[in-house]
């Protein structure tokens, strides 16, 4: 039963994206003629259409005709910028492995997570496993609380009324109320930890990038095994990821208030 469900959801998608393919192509086109051009029934058809119209994806004017609106744009143009500070990134990311000798990510915001997009290794043999498209919690790790201390208070208590703040760790802070003191902290102070509230012994500090209009569009961090951790060094290490952090945004376009 399983694998006829995954056939069909996997059928589903194909069908999703030959009809967007054609869409794209044909500008505006009606309802018999994109039928011949992805070979769907019109009964078919017109299911994947109310969809992908709710979605907002598909408009469908008063002659019958379909095109695809700029929803799509939108989503590609928000890759590419994610793909040009990805780019813009890796040099300041390497050098801030290079400095501190530990493992660097960058994170962007999907949804009610965060998703690693640049990682650059520590060249110690005890390393931090992770890899690029891993998909971390917000409220658990250092980028994650950079994201939620940006937001506003309806979408954050959105993200805390849909989220369960389970224990990773036996640090890990599972009190809205305790998270939302941290987050108050990582907003004065603009930056963020995590202590062994994610992975046990493993902690990182992170810092916000902005974009042009003050929004944060990425964080990065930086990760230690806590024996490899100098608490002397803390102020500077601080120091040393928000200079990167701060310049990664200038680049960006962010100008701080005077």
């Amino acid at each position: 039963m399983k694998e006829a469900e995954e056939k069909s959801r996997m059928s589903g998608v194909v069908r999703t994206i030959s009809i967007l393919e054609v869409l794209a192509k044909s500008g505006n086109i009606n309802l018999e003629n994109l039928s011949k051009a992805t070979d769907l029934p019109k009964a078919t058809l017109l299911r994947f259409l109310s969809t992908l119209q709710s979605l907002g994806y598909v408009h469908r004017d008063d002659a019958d005709q379909y095109s695809l609106t700029l929803k799509l744009f939108s989503l590609g143009s928000r890759a590419l910028a994610h793909n040009d500070l990805i780019s813009k990134a890796r040099p300041f990311a390497k050098h801030l492995c290079q400095s501190l000798g530990e493992t660097v990510h960058m994170g962007i915001l999907e949804g009610y997570n965060a998703v690693y997009v640049l990682k650059e290794e520590s060249s110690y043999t005890l390393r931090m496993y992770s890899r690029v498209g891993k998909v971390i919690p917000l409220y658990c790790t250092a980028i994650g609380k950079i994201f939620l201390s940006e937001m506003d208070e309806q979408v954050l208590s959105g993200y805390l009324g849909a989220t369960a703040l389970k224990p990773f760790t036996s640090r890990t802070l599972c009190s809205p109320e305790a998270l939302r003191e941290q987050l108050e902290l990582t907003r004065r102070r603009g930056w963020a930890i995590d202590d062994q509230e994610h992975e046990d012994n493993v902690m990182c500090i992170a810092s916000p990038i902005r974009d042009y209009t003050g929004t944060v569009v990425a964080a990065m961090s930086v990760s230690w095994p806590v024996f490899r951790f100098n608490q002397a060094d803390f102020e500077k290490i601080v120091s040393e990821i928000k200079a990167v952090t701060d310049e990664l945004s200038a680049i960006m376009g962010y100008e701080e208030a005077d």
